[in-house]
C-alpha cells in the first residue's frame, strides 16, 4: 500500500536509483511530460459505468496518497446502462482531458467494456498535440493501442485510479513516470515476494517496442485501423474469466492475423480464473495452450508476469523499446518513458 508520507520524503532516494542506458531509442517518441508531486491528473470513466459505491472515493484517495491532485471528468458519473455515460459524453471527457493544459496525466478509473466504442468520437489532432500519460488497464488497453497507432506517444498500462495501489504498482509507476528511469522491471525475485511463480517458455533476449494488453480487447481491434504495427514488438497479454478454449480462439486469431509471426518477444502474464467447465479444455491446460501458439514462433516467450488482474501488477512502459530476458523472466526499459 502506498505510504504518502514515503512519496513525499522519498523523492532523493527513488530519483537515485539508476536506469540503464537507451538513448538511441528516445527520438522515435514524442514523450509526455513526467509527473510531479501536486500535478493535477484527470480521472475518466472511458468504459463501463462506476457501479461500486466507494469506487470513486477509492480513486480519489490513491490519487492523492501519490501526491497528486484528482479533477474529475464532466461526465464520469453518469450511467447508460452498463456504459459510464453515451460515447458522446465519454469521448468528451477524454477529449477535454487531453486539451486541458492544466492537467498533466489522465487515469481510467475502471474498465469494464466500452473504450473502443469512442475510438472514432476522439479528437486525435488534439491528443497528438498534446501528449500526456494514459494510466489503466483491461479495457483501457483499446486507447492504449489506439494511441500507439494514432497518437505517437507511449502509455502505462497499469491499475486504474480505482485498484488498489500496492508497493510493486506504485514503485514502479514511480520509476517509470515520475523519475524517468529505464528500471529493470519483472524478475525470479518479485515472483518470490507476491508468490506468483512464472515459466521460461523459450530462451533468449528479444529487444522491441512494447505493445499489448488485454488479449480480449486487442482480439476485438483486429481489422480495425486501432492497432499499431506489431512487427518486431514485444508483446504482452493478459485476461480474466475466460475459458482456456477461448484463450485458444483468442490466440489462433492473432495468429491468422500475422500478429504473432513479426513479434521480436513474447509476454503471457496473469490469466485470472481463465477456468471453464469440465469437458471446455479437452484435457489442454491454459500453460499448453500458450505453449501451442508461443513455442512455434521461436522467439523469446515466458509467462507467469505480475501482469493483469491481480494485486501488485507492474505498470509497463506501453510504446517504449523494451529488452526481455526470458531466461530471467524480466523486463528492462531501455529508452525514457517521459520528458
Amino acid at each position: 500500500m502506498i505510504d504518502r508520507r514515503a512519496v513525499l520524503g522519498g523523492v532523493g532516494a527513488m530519483a537515485a536509483m539508476s536506469g540503464l542506458p537507451g538513448a538511441a531509442f528516445a527520438a522515435r517518441l514524442r514523450k509526455p511530460p513526467r509527473l510531479r508531486l501536486g500535478d493535477t491528473v484527470g480521472l475518466v470513466a472511458p468504459a463501463s459505468a462506476l457501479t461500486l459505491p466507494d469506487e470513486l472515493d477509492r480513486a480519489r484517495y490513491w490519487i492523492q496518497a501519490m501526491g497528486l491532485v484528482p479533477k474529475l471528468g464532466t461526465h464520469v458519473t453518469e450511467q447508460d446502462g452498463y456504459l459510464a455515460g453515451s460515447d458522446a459524453a465519454r469521448a468528451a471527457d477524454l477529449n477535454a482531458m487531453f486539451a486541458d493544459p492544466e492537467v498533466r496525466a489522465i487515469f481510467a478509473v475502471r474498465g469494464g467494456w466500452g473504450g473502443a466504442r469512442v475510438l472514432e468520437l476522439l479528437d486525435w489532432s488534439a491528443i497528438r498535440a498534446h501528449p500526456k500519460l494514459l494510466l489503466g488497464y483491461s479495457d483501457t488497453t483499446a486507447l492504449h493501442l489506439a494511441i500507439a497507432a494514432r497518437g505517437g506517444f507511449p502509455t502505462i498500462h497499469g491499475p486504474n485510479a480505482a485498484s488498489r495501489w500496492e508497493k510493486a504498482s506504485w514503485e514502479s509507476l514511480w520509476r517509470l513516470a515520475f523519475t524517468g528511469e529505464m528500471p529493470t522491471l519483472g524478475g525470479e525475485a518479485m515472483e518470490q515476494e507476491v508468490g506468483r511463480p512464472g515459466r521460461t517458455i523459450t530462451s533468449g533476449i528479444a529487444r522491441g517496442r512494447l505493445l499489448g494488453g488485454n488479449l480480449t480487447i486487442l482480439s476485438t481491434l483486429m481489422g480495425t485501423p486501432w492497432l499499431p504495427d506489431f512487427s518486431g514488438a514485444v508483446l504482452f497479454l493478459e485476461d480474466v474469466n475466460e475459458a482456456e478454449y477461448r484463450i485458444d480462439r483468442m490466440l489462433q486469431q492473432l495468429k491468422l492475423a500475422g500478429v504473432l509471426d513479426g513479434l521480436a518477444g513474447a509476454i503471457f502474464g496473469q490469466c485470472t480464473r481463465c477456468t471453464g467447465d469440465e469437458g471446455d479444455t479437452v484435457g489442454f491446460t491454459l500453460d499448453q495452450i500458450i505453449d501451442h501458439h508461443l513455442k512455434p514462433l521461436g522467439i523469446p516467450a515466458f509467462t507467469g508476469a505480475n501482469i493483469g488482474h491481480i494485486t501488485n501488477q507492474l505498470c509497463l512502459p506501453s510504446g517504449v523499446q523494451v529488452e526481455l530476458n526470458a531466461d530471467a523472466r524480466t523486463l528492462r526499459v531501455l529508452e525514457p518513458l517521459v520528458d
